[in-house]
């Protein structure tokens, strides 16, 4: 059959369908169902039958005696010929192109026009249950379609909306779900329809995982401290004061008469360059801070055993400081410590601060450093900060005050920093210089809408292995040192310093650059992550205070919009406003609506 030149009026196969042949000189012209008309070559069709076949119309549905023709041949060959004639009676081209569809549809019959393969019984058996899998499968796929427009589901129907996870998670780009609900196929999208239907509800935060940075500690370990000379300043008393609960001290400030010494704890005398939690940490970048919790940089293991405070006796790589009366370091050593470590809240030692000698005179050193910081142009912007925190279910927002203590810790680190560049300049150790290039905009700003524009306006501090002022800061020179547990950068500096005071092989600027460039491509999607989970965590904490109004400051003005700046809340909204109004003006505000997927408030003005 497949030899037969077709002729006009006869019945050809062309990609799966049935086609008339018109004219047969040379090139075929054929007909197709649709009535379209088309030239081909005599090779690029299959004749069914010679014909004459007067019309596609004439391709009618046959009735016939297909079981019993698949019994008579069952595991045997013939053509469609004789599957025609057994199956329906007669070889006709409707019988023709009837017992073609019985091959393509291959329950009873494989092959071509010239030979059919009738399969055999266990063939067909194998078949029928598939198809009859399938069936149930599309009927449950259709239950659940419209279960989900109706937005309710059962149980069974979350292994439908894994696809659905993996979108809003930002792990796949596409969804048969969001495709037959009539949705784009985006994470927002795919987030608002889990919590449409009930499958997550609005304490699932998934933007950790969206940005793609881990949510679970270190599985890696760390070795036992190994015996080595530390200096003994035990007999120092030495304050940790952080936030209360915070679970990762690693810093600690003792006085030893003009001498300010800052602890921090030894992290690089577990973690040297190259171990296995060196590179953990350098894939991380950074400890993971969010409302519902931390994930630390390095293992727990590590934490428990370096972080300051947890143990009677805590190693340390200290720093001592000697300053001069205007608060300039003039004078640094380095040296590994054992240190025994008392620690203390901001708000504790705020409520001590006139009242121990420790504490005053560590106040005093704070305040001669930040003054001469701001002779040197440091900018200070008094912006609203809060503290956000995720306790059995209820967000809880915290406004954070402009502590003493906190200029207290915060000048004591920049001293450190100051001073470890200075030393890491002296004797040439390549360190991960912190700097920043100077805003242009001459005047400091004193008001909130000016210190809003002019945070807009600061340059990123960058890490470079040449030092260079930081403009912000207003210092020479400067190295983040204090917090090894948790920025890999600072860790870097302390494997440098070690391996300096232990006359072992530096890493060259070359490896600094390239830890640089490797923390910079994840400390990036860190602080993504944070800023995304603490507005999440904001709006759901204006979804559990559905009544919730607030004072609000306007900082940006266009038109008949502006932004006004949340001081409660630490958020930005932006509005309609129904008049002009001067910035810096107080407003009241009032959510009106909260889109969570999206991360978007409607804000309406308190009448």
């Amino acid at each position: 059959m497949t030899d037969a030149v077709p002729g006009p009026d006869s019945l050809v196969l062309y990609k799966d369908r049935p086609a008339r042949v018109r004219q047969a000189a040379g090139k075929l012209t054929i007909e197709l169902p649709s009535g379209e008309t088309r030239s081909v070559r005599p090779k690029d069709v299959t004749l069914l039958h010679p014909g004459p076949l007067r019309a596609l119309a004439d391709l009618r549905a046959q009735a016939g005696e297909v079981q019993t023709a698949w019994e008579l041949l069952c595991g045997g060959t013939t053509d469609l010929v004789e599957l025609a004639e057994l199956a329906y009676g007669a070889y006709t081209p409707a019988t023709a192109w009837a017992a073609w569809q019985l091959v393509a549809d291959g329950l009873y019959f494989r092959g071509t026009p010239a030979e059919v393969v009738a399969r055999s019984t266990d063939e067909v058996a194998q078949e029928q249950a598939r198809r009859a899998a399938r069936a149930v499968e599309a009927a449950a796929w259709d239950a659940f379609i419209e279960r989900a427009q109706a937005g309710q589901i059962a149980p069974a129907d979350a292994l439908y909306l894994e696809e659905v996870e993996a979108v809003a998670l930002g792990q796949r780009d596409t969804s048969r779900v969001l495709r037959e609900l009539g949705r784009a196929v985006t994470p927002e999208n795919a987030h608002a329809l889990l919590l449409e239907l009930g499958h997550w509800d609005h304490m699932v935060d998934p933007y950790p995982l969206r940005v793609g940075v881990p949510t679970e500690p270190p599985a890696v370990d760390v070795p036992a401290l190994a015996a080595e000379d530390r200096v003994d300043l035990t007999h120092l008393p030495a304050l940790a004061i952080d936030d209360e609960g915070n679970q990762d001290p690693d810093d600690a400030l003792s006085l030893d008469g003009s001498r300010l010494w800052v602890h921090v704890a030894d992290v690089a005398a577990l973690v040297p360059p190259d171990s296995p939690a060196d590179r953990e940490a350098r894939a991380r970048g950074a400890t993971l801070y969010l409302p519902e919790g931390m994930v630390p940089m390095l293992p727990p293991s590590a934490v428990r055993s370096l972080g300051l405070g947890l143990l009677d006796v805590s190693p340390a790589l200290s720093f001592g400081l000697d300053l001069d009366e205007a608060g300039a370091v003039v004078g640094v050593e380095v040296m590994p410590s054992w240190v025994r470590v008392t620690r203390l809240s901001y708000e504790e030692v705020e409520a001590r601060l006139e009242e121990e000698p420790l504490l005053r005179d560590l106040h005093q050193l704070a305040q001669a450093s930040e003054g001469r910081r701001r002779a040197q142009g440091a900018i200070e912007l008094d912006l609203p900060e809060v503290r956000i925190r995720v306790i059995d279910g209820e967000v809880l927002i915290r406004p954070l005050p402009p502590l003493r203590s906190r200029s207290l810790v915060r000048e004591a680190m920049l001293l450190a920093g100051e001073a470890v560049g200075r030393f890491a300049l002296e004797h040439d150790i390549p360190l991960p210089y912190t700097i920043q290039a100077p805003p242009d905009i001459p005047d400091r700003p004193t008001d909130l809408a000016g210190m809003f524009a002019m945070r807009r306006r600061l340059q990123p501090s960058q890490q470079s292995t040449m030092p260079g002022p930081h403009a912000g800061l207003g210092l020479p020179i400067y190295v983040q040192a204090t917090s090894p547990l948790r920025r890999y950068l600072d860790l870097v500096t302390h494997q440098q310093l070690r391996a300096y005071l232990a006359d072992e092989a530096l890493l060259t600027a070359p490896d600094v650059l390239e830890r640089v460039g490797a923390a910079a491509a994840v400390t990036g999607s860190v602080r993504r992550a944070e800023r995304w989970a603490r507005r999440h965590w904001t709006l759901v904490y204006l979804m559990q205070h559905p009544d919730w109004r607030g004072p609000g400051v306007l900082v940006e003005a266009d038109g008949g919009r502006g932004k006004v700046l949340l001081p409660e809340l630490d958020l930005e909204a932006r509005i309609r406003l129904r008049r002009e109004y001067p910035l810096n003006s107080e407003l009241v505000l009032v959510a009106r609506q909260v889109d969570l997927p999206r991360l978007d408030v409607h804000w309406q003005l308190s009448r």
